[in-house]
């Protein structure tokens, strides 16, 4: 079955996270992405373990593993004259490049925008940084815990009277891929109209404060600095977690109809006609109060219970789910975010999937619609052969460029 970009091939010179991810969900949409890697070692992330499957030399890192499927690996000492060869012929014939090296990387190497522009005027180069190409910063190395910190998340995460603390994953990372994904899929629709390529500067830092959303409008309006509230929110009552009779539930009333539709499900009438929750301001000023009124309603009875009066009653509440039972959730469901690929040494493994459904049945795969089982992900230069003869190079141009170094 087609899928949404089939017939786009994505040269992918990227490594870690930001861009892997990125260009894992180009494949899922049916794109064909070659990840170029350094004979060397390839993805650093290769090497990131423990926990590696099967456990032990040889195994693969579940790092790399999730966010490399649906990819073919090959192996290119870009350093070397013949190298950088090989890599015009792949992007001859591709429609975007997507790198992540430090601004100034693929220039130096003989790749930069301009030079691509004027040789390959089609091309869409993307590339993600940590301060963008252009700018005070670009220079700089970061890592997604840094930009994380610079750009304010660390500062309004965390409780009141706790130390800062940054999001339970690659927030800056994971949002960066995102921010890529649009500008390709942008520059790729403008090119339709066009004829012309484009480049996308995606920066780390650029995305997590645009992520701040309301935070910073606070600040930018009203002067109004954020802080760290723990798990509640600066302009909505109640909408955090609460203390039940064994656990945690979190809650979230985003209107005064949800407030009430509350107060009856918690037998908390008194709560409803009280002035100082009559509209969601007075509730967000005198949250301390509610809170502790919410929370004495449900010390009778445990978390679970109230979740499914809470559900039956029309009000948004859900259990604080570890990161297993949140999977278990998703594999319950008939959406089949949980998808399986067959790799040749981890064996049968299970992923989280592409989340994109198309209702036309052209679907991302793994998922519905999909039609073959995805790409497991690859092993360093799995498919530099492949890739070549693909790309016009006869078996023995192929030997002589192992036999130069150039390929593995």
């Amino acid at each position: 079955m087609s899928r949404p970009l089939d017939g786009v091939r994505v040269v992918d010179l990227t490594r870690i996270l930001a861009g892997p991810y990125a260009t894992m969900r180009l494949a899922d949409l049916g794109a064909d992405v070659i990840k170029v890697e350094n004979p060397d070692g390839g993805d650093d992330t290769r090497a990131w373990g423990p926990p590696f499957v099967p456990d032990g030399p040889g195994g693969v890192a579940t790092y790399f593993f999730a966010v490399n499927r649906g990819k073919r690996s090959i192996a290119i000492d870009l350093k070397r004259a013949e190298g950088k060869q090989v890599l015009w012929r792949l992007l001859e014939r591709a429609d975007v490049l997507l790198e992540n090296f430090r601004p100034g990387t693929l220039d130096r190497l003989g790749f930069g925008w301009e030079t691509l522009r004027a040789r390959l005027p089609r091309l869409v180069y993307a590339a993600i940084s940590g301060y963008g190409h252009r700018g005070t910063f670009r220079d700089r190395a970061s890592y997604d815990v840094i930009v994380q910190a610079e750009a304010g998340i660390l500062d309004v995460t965390g409780e009141p009277d706790g130390p800062p603390l940054k999001a339970g994953f690659s927030l800056a990372d994971t949002g960066a891929a995102m921010n890529v994904l649009i500008g390709v899929l942008a520059a790729l629709h403008a090119r339709e109209r066009t004829g012309r390529g484009d480049r996308v500067d995606v920066a780390l830092f650029d995305g997590v404060l645009s992520q701040l959303t309301y935070q910073a409008q606070m600040w930018l309006s009203c002067g109004r600095a954020p802080r760290r509230m723990g798990n509640a929110h600066p302009s909505l009552a109640p909408y955090e977690a609460f203390a039940t009779g064994d656990g945690t539930l979190v809650i979230g009333v985003g209107n005064d109809a949800l407030f009430g539709k509350l107060c009856a499900a918690l037998a908390l009438e008194g709560a409803r006609s009280d002035p100082r929750f009559a509209a969601n301001q007075d509730r967000v000023r005198n949250r301390v109060a509610l809170k502790g009124l919410i929370e004495a309603a449900l010390a009778a009875r445990p978390a679970r219970a109230w979740a499914a009066v809470l559900e039956a009653a029309g009000v948004p509440a859900g259990l604080v789910n570890t990161v297993p039972q949140a999977l278990e959730q998703a594999l319950a469901d008939e959406r089949g975010l949980i998808a399986t690929v067959e790799h040749p040494v981890a064996g049968k493994q299970r992923m989280v999937g592409e989340p994109v459904r198309l209702e036309s049945g052209e679907g991302a795969a793994p998922g519905p619609g999909a039609g073959t089982a995805p790409r497991p992900p690859p092993a360093l230069g799995e498919h530099t052969d492949e890739v070549l003869r693909e790309a016009g190079y006869a078996p023995a141009d192929i030997a002589a460029l192992r036999g130069s170094g150039a390929i593995a």
